[in-house]
């Protein structure tokens, strides 16, 4: 028998690990339904369960998900300028920015999860391949993430050939790219007097400030000292990238960047991530100067740079209208499950657009983790109208770093999103003329 499901208030944590607890909080009515992953509190759950058992039943009928690429390399051969780091950076099995063997082999973990939740919520078949209708999977121009998508879907169907699209060339890539292929309007200065706005009291120069600590441990893994005792310690002067001049830069025909330090920081700790995730020995990952919990922090750099990048609502009206136009036509009238393999810019575009907010385990909020996907379920009652939720779903740090296999006991995390501007239970209709309200018309054709 299929899954039913049931709309709930706010963000909820789900997995399998507590489908015992589950069970006998909806007093067998939703048996199917995934419990919370961490339940946080007994107290939490019964609360969850009271609005379950206030709910009709809902069934799921469409997944739209769009998924980041999985670990890679730095994309470039220098990750920080000259001296800046008073060791050389560990090489990789694979050129600069393309998907890891190790980072492939995780996707494939998560993929044979994805596969099993939506078996078990009634979405996909258990057994056989998926039809032409049933699935559509799509990546950008950029090679990494055509190989994320084969790899998710070797992780589903192992023995089934599901066919990857993607644009031919960077140019036609107006989806994923649509600033970078000229496909959206941006007025330069508007773009930049709106991302000027998110800075605190003070500019960016209180922003650096603010975030001293962070600078200090950056500082203390690239090897550098403070100033004043670098030429005693035969270090560069110029390692310190809190001296750095900080300031919002305009970019013609294009949004603009939050600027050095932070666009530095933010490259230099999604490098210790990645480092940390492909599996290297602690000795090589930031020259074994930073620990978990470290890395951890120093990715604050990361959701700081998309802060700044995507979330001014003129900048993310353009940079994400293409996908989130998509999406929600694939939520209409798509197959039972959509996958768009793209960027964490992507995602962070997406939730700047709808004003969406998560955090995964062990990253900072709204960080877009190597391999997660920011999506959305279409569930219907029995008279057959639509409702939308918004989830994340993602492996936590170390299920990528030591390729673990996902299960009830090892689920990946998977959280339901607010969605600011559309009432608690969202209806697809009013979810439509929200994100129709929003977009913003392409100057460059979509092919379709």
């Amino acid at each position: 028998m299929n899954q039913s499901d049931t709309l709930s208030r706010g963000p909820r944590h789900h997995g399998y690990v507590a489908a015992a607890l589950a069970l006998l909080l909806t007093a067998c009515t939703h048996s199917g339904s995934p419990a919370p992953a961490d339940a946080a509190s007994a107290a939490d759950a019964a609360a969850s369960a009271s609005t379950v058992a206030a709910d009709a039943p809902l069934k799921l009928e469409r997944v739209v998900m769009l998924m980041r690429h999985g670990v890679r390399p730095p994309t470039k051969a220098k990750v920080t300028p000259e001296g800046m780091a008073d060791q050389p950076w560990p090489t990789w099995s694979v050129d600069f920015g393309e998907l890891t063997q190790h980072g492939y082999d995780a996707v494939k973990l998560v993929g044979q999860w994805d596969h099993a939740n939506w078996v078990k919520r009634g979405l996909l078949p258990a057994q056989g391949c998926p039809t032409a209708g049933e699935i559509e999977v799509a990546a950008s121009s950029k090679s990494r993430t055509q190989a994320t998508a084969r790899a998710l879907v070797e992780g589903m169907w192992a023995d089934c050939k599901v066919a990857v699209t993607y644009p031919a060339t960077p140019d036609a890539d107006v989806e994923f790219h649509p600033i970078d292929a000229g496909a959206m309007p941006m007025d330069a200065d508007e773009a930049y007097r709106a991302v000027q706005a998110l800075a605190p009291p003070g500019g960016m120069e209180q922003e650096v400030k603010n975030r001293a600590a962070l600078f200090a441990l950056l500082n203390k893994a690239l090897g550098c000292c403070a100033p004043k005792f670098c030429e005693s310690q035969g270090k560069p002067k110029g390692c310190d990238m809190s001296q750095m001049a900080p300031g919002i830069v305009r970019n013609e025909d294009d949004r603009p960047d939050v600027g050095d330090p932070f666009g530095l920081a933010s490259t230099v700790s999604q490098t210790f991530l990645l480092e940390y995730l492909e599996g290297m020995p602690m000795k090589d990952v930031a020259w074994g100067r930073l620990s978990r919990e470290e890395i951890e922090t120093l990715l604050e750099f990361h959701s700081i740079k998309f802060y700044y990048e995507g979330r001014a609502p003129y900048v993310a009206a353009r940079a994400a209208s293409p996908l989130a136009s998509r999406m929600l036509g694939a939520m209409e009238k798509g197959p039972k499950l959509t996958v768009l393999v793209g960027h964490d810019t992507n995602i962070a575009d997406l939730g700047g657009f709808l004003d969406l907010h998560w955090t995964v385990p062990g990253y900072p909020r709204d960080d877009p983790p190597p391999g997660g996907a920011i999506g959305f379920e279409v569930l219907a009652d029995a008279e057959g109208k639509r409702f939308v939720r918004a989830f994340y779903r993602s492996q936590n740090m170390p299920q990528v770093r030591e390729l673990q296999v996902l299960s009830d006991a090892n689920p990946a995390s998977y959280t339901y999103l607010e969605i600011p501007g559309c009432a608690e239970k969202c209806t697809l209709e009013e979810f439509g003329t929200l994100v129709r309200g929003k977009l913003v018309a392409p100057i460059k054709p979509i092919a379709e």
